[in-house]
Formats: structure tokens, C-alpha cells, sequence
């Protein structure tokens, strides 16, 4: 039978393999982690452990350091205060000096073991990232929360949406990459944001990315586990985040749909509430429009543009009012038309308001906010 060349090559050379290890509160299973890990280790597979410890109150850091005085293959890293997974994994990317570096939790849900499957695409140079599923048919999986593996297809699917990657485990902790991709990506979250973050980031540098099983033992909340429905709502917050601002123009567009739509609703409010207390329409109007406006810009940079994407602070403001006070002229003018041939004020303000709308979302996209290139990180 053939053998691939580029397997024999893998089969062939030596790699360094960085292993972070974020911690924090993981006494119970800290050192069957790292045993596991070391385990791991070959003839042609040398392992860096880099365990970040993020303040842990329980002993694990004693286990940490205790663990490097016996072993030169690990460091230990520690924070002041508690900061969160994704803090831990930034500092111990800046740490790490393998070829490749992979995560690997603390509390053991995944097995050290899959690393080295997780590897070969990467070793044998076919891929920059290895990503681990849980919902692949292979390994054991303990069977724990139903609407976790609900939140969890999700959130994949939402990712996928806007990555056009097909995932079937965004959030799974199990990830190895090539060092110089890894290094190459600034980590902003600090907590379990750090999954939809890294994914939306790899996805946008078009890498080579590999999906592969892996078994996992799940904890219960009595058992330590950590990640709550705020971590959930979190990770929505970080998929449209990280993805938008550099998704087509058309999928920009409904998202902007339902910035426009709050921003609407305000500026309905606002005018009605102006205009009832008899304010007159000539200044419910155009005031009305500024506070939306402001709630618009507010969402728009949260959720849909890259805030000062190419301006500086002073241009992006001057451009920004530009586009505004536009946009509050055409407002009042359609308004005005709309009054006038006999409408009520809230069907002259409804119109304006959808008409406005893809007025706006084109001066943010094209003007506001352009991208000034693709790696922002």
C-alpha cells in the first residue's frame, strides 16, 4: 500500500509540542492532567507544559510549581488576580516556543491523549489548526446537560453562519495550531469568549482547518464546573463580534436591520413624545433622528463595523456627522413630503425612518467605518 510522503516526512522529524494548561481552582485534577500530558510525549514529539495558574485559592498553584521543580519540560505562570481562560491562554501564547501549541484544560473533560491526533494534519503539513468535536461518532462521551449540547449547536451554527466553516463543535476546548498562526492573533477576551473569538479570527485568515473526535468527560456544576448561560450569551455577543465587521455586505445589511430597527424604535418614541407635547415637527423631527442616531452609532460599532477602521478619532467624527446631518436632512425633507400629503406624523415618520435606513447603513458601511484591511488584529 502507498504511504504518503508527507506522513513519512511527519513520521520522520521531531516537533515541539507547547501544551497550555489555564488553571484556576483545579486541585483535584491538576496533576492527572499534567500526568496525562507528559504522557503524551515520543520520539518525535517534545512537549513544553506552560501551566497558567489564574490566582487559584485552592492549593493548585503549590501542585504547579511543585510539578516544574521535578520537571524541566514545564513552566509555571501566574496572575495577581483572577482574570479567565482567555487571559490565561494570551499568556501563555506569549510564552510558548513549539512548533505547535495546543490547550488543554485543567479540569480534564478532555483527554491529553487526543493531542496527538489532533497533531498529525498539522505535523504532517496539511493543516494550521486542528479543532476537536464532541459530537463526532468517535470516543466516549459522558452523557451530562441536554440543553447544553442545544446552547452549544447553537452557538456552532450561528458561528458557521457567519465564518462559512462547518463545524460541528465551535466551543470545544480542544484546539491545536501551528505557533506562528497562533502568535500572529491578539487574544481580546478573557474569559470562554476566547472559543467563538479564536474561531472568528482563523476563519477570516482563511487558514487549512481540521475537525477531528474527541472523547470527553464532562462535569457537573457540583463537580466544578465553571461556564454559566451568562458565558452563553457572552459567546452570542462575541460570534457577531468578531465576524461581522468582515462578513459580505448583504449579511452586514440584516444584521444592520435590526440595529436600524432599535434605533427606529427610538427615534419613533422620541418624535411621538416631542410632538405630543407640542414641540414643533420641524425640531421633534431632527432631534428625534440625533438620539437614534446615537443609539445607531452605539450598536453599529458593538455588533456590525470595526470601530475606526481606517479613520482617526477626529475624521471619523467629522465623517460620522457628515453622514448623519445628511441623513437628518433627508429624514425631515421625506417626513415633511410625507405629512403633507395627508398622512398621519407616525406613518410621515415611519416612512422616512425605512427609507433612512439603507441610507444610513451605506454611509456607515462605505464611509463611516471602511475597512482598511483584512488582519486588524
Amino acid at each position: 500500500m502507498a504511504v504518503n510522503e508527507c506522513d513519512l516526512n511527519a513520521q520522520k522529524q521531531t516537533y515541539r509540542l507547547s501544551v497550555i494548561i489555564p488553571c484556576y481552582n483545579e486541585i483535584a485534577t491538576l496533576r492527572r492532567c499534567v500526568a496525562s500530558v507528559m504522557s503524551i510525549a515520543g520520539d518525535n514529539l517534545l512537549l513544553e507544559i506552560i501551566i497558567v495558574d489564574d490566582c487559584s485559592t485552592d492549593g493548585s498553584l503549590a501542585i504547579a510549581n511543585a510539578l516544574a521543580a521535578q520537571h524541566s519540560m514545564i513552566r509555571v505562570l501566574r496572575h495577581a488576580k483572577n482574570k479567565g481562560k482567555g487571559a490565561a491562554i494570551r499568556s501563555g501564547i506569549s510564552e510558548a516556543s513549539g512548533d505547535f501549541v495546543a490547550i488543554q484544560d485543567a479540569d480534564l473533560e478532555y483527554d491529553p491523549n487526543d493531542l496527538v491526533r489532533l497533531i498529525e494534519p498539522l505535523a504532517a503539513g496539511k493543516g494550521d489548526v486542528a479543532i476537536g468535536s464532541r459530537f463526532l461518532s468517535s470516543g466516549a462521551h459522558r452523557v451530562l446537560y441536554f440543553w447544553h449540547s442545544v446552547g452549544n449547536k447553537f452557538l456552532t451554527l450561528l458561528s458557521n453562519m457567519l465564518t462559512d466553516l462547518n463545524l460541528t463543535d465551535m466551543e470545544c476546548g480542544h484546539k491545536v495550531f501551528r505557533k506562528d498562526i497562533f502568535k500572529d492573533i491578539i487574544i481580546e477576551e478573557n474569559r470562554f469568549g476566547f472559543e467563538p473569538e479564536i474561531v472568528a479570527k482563523i476563519s477570516t485568515k482563511r487558514l487549512r482547518i481540521y475537525e477531528m473526535s474527541v472523547s470527553y468527560a464532562g462535569r457537573t456544576y457540583a463537580e466544578g464546573k465553571k461556564i454559566t448561560w451568562k458565558d452563553g450569551l457572552k459567546a452570542i455577543y462575541c460570534i457577531l463580534h468578531y465576524n461581522l465587521p468582515y462578513c459580505p455586505a448583504y449579511v452586514q445589511f440584516v444584521a444592520y436591520l435590526f440595529v436600524g430597527c432599535a434605533a427606529a424604535i427610538v427615534n419613533l418614541w422620541v418624535f411621538l413624545l416631542l410632538y405630543s407635547s407640542g414641540v414643533p415637527l420641524e425640531f421633534a423631527a431632527p432631534t428625534a433622528f440625533i438620539v437614534a442616531a446615537a443609539v445607531n452609532y452605539a450598536l453599529s460599532i458593538v455588533f456590525v463595523f470595526r470601530h475606526r477602521a481606517r479613520w482617526g478619532n477626529f475624521w471619523e467624527i467629522v465623517v460620522y456627522c457628515g453622514v448623519v446631518l445628511t441623513g437628518a436632512a433627508l429624514d425631515l425633507f421625506i417626513t415633511k413630503l410625507v405629512f403633507d400629503l395627508g398622512h398621519s406624523p407616525a406613518v410621515a415618520k415611519i416612512t422616512a425612518t425605512v427609507l433612512v435606513l439603507v441610507f444610513n447603513f451605506l454611509g456607515r458601511r462605505y464611509l463611516v467605518f471602511p475597512l482598511a484591511g483584512k488582519n486588524w488584529w
